[in-house]
């Protein structure tokens, strides 16, 4: 064993600085034996860290390495199994339990026993040691139990020695022997005498000790009698610290007296600062000047000064009564009294500013009344600048008002909202009548309705029911297509491009002068209502501040009825109303100005209806006034009243233009043709293109072009199935020439417009007039040499049914002799006979409006070419070599075509 000690010193734990002190041979208990050492090291470099290493040897050499390692200070508790028997077997508590089986008990107790100590030494008795006899567990000797773990390495060597019979010199104990014994020659040879010498020296030197010792034995009592006369004087020192120390603590006691007389003055100083603050405080936000209160009681409201004056003393009041108190100020009485004070003016000065301002409202309104004869003449509306400039100076007040007394606040507005939608009322009436009038004035017939109104309320009020009850029976176009019979077809006046050359307008006698007044007077009462809304809109915002913030809108800015899904208006009570107030303001604004002009939307459709009867083209007009100042007033503001109000209103002139439209596809599919004339160019086909005209001009650079061209498409499609229906239904004029004529008209007409959105039906209209004038010329043309085509026709059918082109000729009924018989029946002088006779029938067919005649008969020359150069060609096909050719020639024809064009 000592062997393997000194190996694993050298091989394992040398390298490492440590120093094996305890060893035993185990193997794991229960298990297979596989033996393994486990040894007790300490570090040799401080702090000393005392192990538990499990070695074991390699498999493949004799060499030894380390497998695990535990700190002693994680060692918890070591389990002996039998502290009476011998036993090899122990446990070790780590982190957990290791079981070990010693290879004899003598080497088991050996190890505990290095535990033991080392846990003496090193740990201070932390580790519990379980089952161990008593004879282990001896004492460390009180000297080494003394020596503190980290002293010198020399003082822990005895017990090292007790630990174990072999010892290593340290590196400097080796230096010190090879010098000593080099100092003796025979150090080696002789080691008795070495030793002896050795002795000899111990002695000498322990002689010397003991001198020493007795030499200074007087110098002792000297030292021992400096130290009695020191402690005298100590003596008398502690006597005079202990009389200092009662005179500091008098000192002290006075000190501490002055210090509590100081603290209680400087607390007295505070409290007198923060008095005087507080004081300050409310002297300084609490005051009210007499001037301010004079103002408040007594100040004029009508100069600018003293409005000036109330304004700021209504500010400096609202700033006191704002502010904010710091606790325990409300106990205060004189705090309690300024706020009573405050309350009193703030309701007297309330009071004063409400009566003023209602009486403002009632002045300005009659004045304003007084001048709304001057503008009954002319369509104009008055404008309410200044009353709005007297208004605004009084903003600051409604705002301070506002916020401190909400009730007078919502009393002025519904007082103002009263007032004024009474006078805007009455204004807005009578600048209807006169547009009405205006209006009227175009027809003849509207003269003899509407140039004799009255100017009294009561008799505009009862002509705006009836026109309200005749609204409803409106059927659209007023222009009676249904009047213009193909009898009149003759006498339309040509069409041109020009605006100004659209004189009658169907029955209605309107004209460019009529409808350029009617667009005048509907823009002006467009361009009167716009600045007015906007004036008054901006007025209300500014005046009574309802611009930013949400606030509760009083209940005068509801509107008093509501339409619920289907049912009947009902009242809202005033609790309700209130209770459902909208919070925004903008919205208060908006319910205020429904309220103040509340009749613009119905005079307005009134007005609107009554355009629509005059003329309902006018819906035109309207449509595109009406949405360009819609499209500003979004601009503007899209929530705004005059944005809602006219959106509402352009609602209504859409649909009066989709009844317009309607009212006219319907009159097409109503339109009867006389059985006795020729058709021509149908009516509506001539007021499409009317239609169009104006259209094109009302709505150049229009914001609603896409309404139009969707009106353009319902129409051109009306038109052509129309046009269709009627020429199947003629039986005067082929079906041919009213297709023809009427889609060159359509097609005509399109081409000069140049309207974008019917560029398909352009080219329909085009491909229609193309197809039917070369049907009614072929079909034209199977006259005159009626008994020819017959033959000829016979020929191609022998030929179709397999018979050879020669052999033709030998075919009883179209032998050569047979083609001469047919062919003399026409001569050149018959021949033009025919033709001339056929010009005259194309001339009845044809009316004059379209001059398509020469079209026609050139259309008819070619096809006759044509046709003459196909019956040549099948007489050089079917006859070769009979030299039959026809009675006229080609150079025949185009003088008969000519002449007889010149003659007619």
């Amino acid at each position: 064993m000592t062997a393997i000690k000194h190996a694993l010193q050298r091989d394992i734990f040398t390298p490492n600085d440590e120093r094996l002190l305890g060893i035993v041979n185990v193997c794991k208990a229960g298990k297979k034996k596989k033996n393994c050492f486990l040894c007790a090291t300490v570090t040799t470099e401080r702090p000393v860290q005392v192990k538990v290493v499990k070695v074991k040897k390699s498999d493949k050499g004799d060499f030894y390495k380390r497998q695990q390692t535990w700190e002693l200070r994680d060692l918890t508790e070591v389990d002996a199994k039998d502290a009476s028997k011998e036993n090899p077997e122990f446990d070790l508590h780590f982190e957990k339990v290791y079981r070990w089986l010693a290879s004899s008990t003598a080497e088991k107790n050996s190890f505990i026993s290095c535990i033991w100590k080392l846990n003496q030494r090193y740990l201070r008795k932390k580790v519990e040691f379980v089952n161990v006899s008593s004879q282990l567990l001896e004492e460390l000797p009180k000297a080494e139990e003394s020596v503190p773990s980290g002293e010198s390495q020399s003082v822990a060597g005895g017990d090292e020695d007790a630990l174990d019979d072999y010892q290593e010199l340290s590196t400097r104990e080796e230096q010190d022997i090879e010098s000593m014994m080099e100092m003796c020659e025979y150090a080696i040879s002789n080691a008795e005498a070495f030793a002896e010498q050795l002795s000899r020296e111990l002695q000498v030197l322990d002689g010397a000790n003991i001198q020493s010792i007795m030499a200074s034995e007087k110098q002792v009592n000297i030292l021992m009698q400096l130290l009695d006369e020191a402690l005298g004087e100590v003596d008398t020192i502690e006597g005079k610290l202990s009389s200092y120390e009662e005179m500091l603590q008098s000192v002290k006691e006075q000190m501490d007296q002055i210090s509590q007389s100081n603290r209680l003055i400087q607390i007295s100083n505070t409290n007198n600062g923060k008095l005087l603050d507080e004081i300050q405080f409310l002297v300084n936000y609490m005051d009210l000047s007499k001037g301010h209160i004079r103002a408040l009681q007594e100040g004029d409201l009508t100069s600018p000064k003293g409005i000036e004056a109330c304004i700021n003393a209504s500010e400096a009041l609202l700033q006191c009564m704002n502010v904010a108190l710091r606790p325990g100020h409300e106990k205060l009485m004189a705090v309690t009294q300024q706020q009573l004070l405050f309350a009193e003016l703030r309701d007297t000065f309330a009071r004063r500013l409400t009566n003023h301002l209602n009486n403002v409202f009632v002045h300005q309104g009659h004045d304003q009344s007084s001048t709304l004869s001057q503008h009954t003449a002319e369509l104009t509306l008055p404008k309410h600048n200044p009353l709005h400039r007297d208004l605004l100076r009084y903003a600051k007040l409604m705002e301070w008002l506002k916020n401190t007394h909400r009730e007078k606040y919502e009393g002025l507005s519904r007082t103002y909202v009263d007032y004024m939608s009474r006078l805007y009322e009455r204004e807005i009436k009578d600048f209807f009548e006169v547009a009405k009038i205006k209006m009227a004035g175009t027809t003849k017939e509207a003269k003899g309705k509407f140039a004799t109104l009255p100017r009294k309320e009561s008799a505009l009020k009862q002509d705006t029911e009836s026109l309200h009850g005749s609204s409803g029976k409106l059927t659209g176009s007023t222009s009676s297509l249904n009047k213009l019979t193909v009898q009149g077809s003759n006498s339309r006046r040509s069409q041109s491009s020009s605006l100004l050359d659209m004189g009658n307008m169907s029955a209605s006698d309107l004209d460019v002068a009529d409808r350029t007044k009617f667009d005048k007077i509907f823009e002006q009462v467009l361009s009167e209502l716009e600045p007015l809304c906007l004036a008054e809109q901006d007025f209300i915002s500014k005046f009574f501040k309802l611009q930013q913030h949400p606030a509760v809108i009083p209940p005068l800015a509801q509107p008093e009825t509501e339409e619920f899904d289907g049912g009947a208006p009902s009242r809202i009570p005033p609790q309700a109303e209130h209770r459902h107030s909208l919070s925004s303001e903008k919205d208060m604004v908006r319910h205020m100005m429904n309220k103040i002009f509340q009749s613009i939307e119905t005079e307005l459709n009134s007005l609107i209806a009554l355009g629509d009867k005059i003329d309902s083209f006018n819906s035109l007009y309207m449509l595109v006034k009406m949405s360009h100042h819609v499209w500003t007033a979004e601009n503007v503001d899209p929530a705004s009243y005059l944005s809602t109000t006219l959106g509402n209103v352009l609602v209504t002139v859409k649909r009066n233009f989709d009844k317009c439209i309607s009212g006219q596809i319907r009159q097409m599919e109503e339109v009867k043709i006389s059985k006795k004339s020729k058709v021509g160019i149908l009516p509506f086909v001539t007021n499409f293109e009317e239609f169009a005209e104006l259209a094109e001009t009302i709505f150049r650079n229009a914001e609603r072009r896409g309404d139009l061209d969707k009106a353009y498409v319902k129409l051109i499609r009306a038109v052509f199935m129309n046009v269709e229906k009627v020429a199947s239904e003629s039986q005067k004029t082929p079906r041919d020439v009213v297709m023809m004529e009427n889609f060159h008209h359509i097609f005509s007409t399109l081409s000069r417009l140049k309207i974008s959105c019917l560029d398909a039906e352009r080219r329909e209209a085009k491909h229609k007039y193309t197809e039917h004038l070369q049907s009614y010329v072929i079909n034209s043309l199977g006259q005159p040499l009626e008994k020819l085509n017959h033959f000829f026709e016979g020929v191609e059918a022998r030929v179709a049914q397999g018979v050879r082109e020669e052999e033709v000729s030998y075919q009883l009924a179209f032998n050569k002799q047979e083609l001469r018989k047919v062919i003399k029946e026409y001569p050149g002088k018959e021949v033009k006979k025919g033709l001339d006779n056929l010009y005259k029938k194309v001339d009845k067919h044809l009316c004059e409006e379209e001059s398509l005649l020469q079209v026609v008969w050139h259309s008819m020359q070619d096809e006759f070419i044509r046709q003459y150069k196909h019956f040549e060609d099948l007489i050089g096909r079917c006859y070769p070599g009979s030299g039959i050719t026809m009675e006229f020639t080609i150079q025949d024809m185009l003088e008969y075509f000519s002449s007889i064009a010149q003659s007619h």
